[in-house]
Parts: structure tokens; C-alpha cells; sequence
């Protein structure tokens, strides 16, 4: 046991949290190297996204997921509502004057959130812990958050809470029979230059009423795909990242490309699969539409169906009731 309290495990060895055999995080010599190398593709300094219709009240067995943006999704599995990874802030960055900028305003706006019974956050990375949107959501909302372990003394600093943490394959449950459980997933964490992987990262696995809905977080492809599905499968829905990955020489540990997307579809059964984590903020070096283009085309090659793994538009919502049993 460490002295934070945490259990001794083949991902952490009483200092740091690691994924077996990988020396990620990358030293700075290399990070260095690709910001000192990088031609990043121009994005559009603003897109303005579609009008869709709002989400609408499902019924009990159903399940909903609304794609805000990046990773933010607003799931409901009938009357439990969650969030995933809360971001409607300007920035992903430790200052609001600098760092990178939204380039669309997210799919719902703030005001609009039905009352959220569960919060997510998969890892300390600032587009996914967003300490301004998650101190908004606990004042208006108050729901309980569920982290992986070493997120808690950050929120309770910024009186956001209660904080639930988890370890890999540790289950917490929630409210009218909502089972959320945080699982593995090939990535790193860090808010500083002074804290790389003093706390742990993962996706989620969220269960209700025999409904299961698999949330990938940041993940470079790896095997914890199929034992996941192993495990815990079959999902009636999954959420897979597909940017933020060139350059491959330095992004492949932590982040899939759309080709590594389709073959952790393939991995968790085929379920039915929504992409996320593009287009909102330009962290890497792909063109901001090389995402969505590269899955079309990856999606051909490997016959899946194009409604087997689909994009949203900001904003827009899926539903899957049991009689038709995919989104």
C-alpha cells in the first residue's frame, strides 16, 4: 500500500501509475523534438456546426448518448443521466488566456442539461478535467463524480464533490441501479511537467438495467480492448476516439488513429459505435476534417457499415430502445 493509499498492482508501483510494459509518458527531449519539427495543418479559427434538434425524454430499457463535443457525451440510460468528461470551457488549458481554443461551441449549451445524476471524468488531461465546467456542474447539479484514483485532492482544492475513485476493473454504484466501471486504457496523466502519472486514467463501463455502454476516454490501441469485452461485454454501445494522432511517431501510445478506432470495434464484438474526440480543439497535426474522412475510408476497407460506427453531428442524439436494439 502506498502512502496515498492506493493498492500496490502491475499498473502501479507506489509512486506513479504505469500501463505494463510501456515507457510512455515521452521524455521531453522528444516532446520537444515534435514541437521543434511539427507542421501542423491549419485549422479554421471557427466552424459553425448545424442547428439539431434538443434531446428528448426516453423511457425506461432505453439508452441515449447526445455528442457535445470532443468527449464530452450526455448518456441516459432511461431515467439515469450522465456526463462524460464535462467540457463547455473556451480552453483546454491551465490559463484562459492561451492554450488550445475551441473552434465550435459545444452541442448543448450549459443552461439546457437536464439534471445529471453521474459525472465521468476518465483522466487529469485539461480537455478532459475541466475544473471551471465541473465546479459549474457540482453547483447546479450536484451529482456525484467518478474518477480513476489520485483525481479526489484536486476537486475536494475546488470544493467539487463527492468524488468517487476508482482502481482498473473497481466498480461503483450509483444511483437507481447505475453501475459504472472504470476500466484500462493505454494512455498517461499529467496536469504539470512535475506530476506525470501520479494518478490514474481509464474509460468506463456503465450498466443499467441490462443495458451497457462502453466510453473509451483517451486510449492508444492495445489489447485491454478485447479483454474489456471480455470481461464486461457485450455492449449495446460504444464511444471511441478517433483524432488527435499525427504525428504517429509520438502519438500511437496514447492516441488511435481511425484505423486503430476500427479495430477496437472489432475488438469489443462490433458493437454499435459513435466517434468522438475531434474536430472541437486542435491538439496534433492532422487537418481538423481528416478524422471524420480517414474513418469513412477505414470503415470501407474493413466492411463495417456506416451505421456500425457513425459520426455525429454537435448536438445531435441517437436512441436505442430494446425492440430495435442499435442506434
Amino acid at each position: 500500500m502506498s502512502a496515498e493509499g492506493y493498492p500496490l498492482s502491475d499498473h502501479y508501483d507506489g509512486a506513479r501509475f504505469r500501463v505494463r510494459g510501456e515507457k510512455w509518458p515521452a521524455g521531453l527531449l522528444r516532446l520537444l523534438r515534435w514541437k521543434l519539427t511539427s507542421r501542423a495543418a491549419p485549422w479554421p479559427s471557427w466552424v459553425e456546426d448545424p442547428r439539431v434538434p434538443p434531446p428528448l425524454p426516453i423511457q425506461e430499457g432505453e439508452l441515449s448518448a447526445t455528442f457535445v463535443g470532443h468527449a464530452t457525451w450526455l448518456l441516459r440510460l432511461g431515467s439515469v443521466t450522465i456526463l462524460t468528461d464535462p467540457m463547455w470551457s473556451e480552453r483546454c488549458s491551465p490559463v484562459s488566456f492561451a492554450g488550445p481554443r475551441r473552434v465550435r461551441r459545444p452541442g448543448l449549451a450549459f443552461e439546457t442539461l437536464p439534471r445529471v445524476d453521474a459525472t465521468l471524468v476518465s483522466h487529469g488531461h485539461y480537455d478532459h478535467l475541466d475544473l471551471p465546467t465541473l465546479a459549474r456542474i457540482a453547483e447546479v447539479h450536484r451529482p456525484p463524480f467518478v474518477t480513476p484514483l489520485g483525481h479526489a485532492p484536486l476537486l475536494a482544492r475546488h470544493d467539487i464533490g463527492p468524488v468517487h475513485e476508482l482502481d482498473w476493473w473497481q466498480t461503483w454504484q450509483g444511483p437507481r441501479g447505475l453501475r459504472v466501471t472504470l476500466v484500462p486504457a493505454r494512455h498517461f496523466s499529467a496536469r504539470t511537467f512535475f506530476d506525470r502519472n501520479r494518478a490514474l486514467w481509464g474509460g468506463f463501463v456503465l450498466e443499467r438495467e441490462g443495458r451497457r455502454i462502453y466510453f473509451a476516454g483517451d486510449s492508444g490501441y492495445g489489447p485491454h480492448f478485447s479483454e474489456i469485452a471480455k470481461r464486461l461485454g457485450p455492449f449495446d454501445l460504444a464511444l471511441l476516439p478517433i483524432g488527435a494522432y499525427a504525428p504517429r511517431w509520438f502519438m500511437r501510445p496514447v492516441h488511435m488513429d481511425p484505423d486503430e478506432a476500427i479495430c477496437a470495434h472489432a475488438d469489443l464484438g462490433s458493437p454499435a459505435t459513435l466517434a468522438m474526440h475531434w474536430g472541437t480543439f486542435q491538439l496534433t497535426d492532422e487537418p481538423i476534417d481528416e478524422p471524420v474522412r480517414r474513418l469513412g475510408q477505414a470503415c470501407a476497407s474493413a466492411g463495417v457499415a456506416p451505421d456500425r460506427f457513425r459520426v455525429l453531428e454537435h448536438g445531435e442524439t441517437v436512441v436505442d430502445s430494446p425492440e430495435r436494439r442499435e442506434p
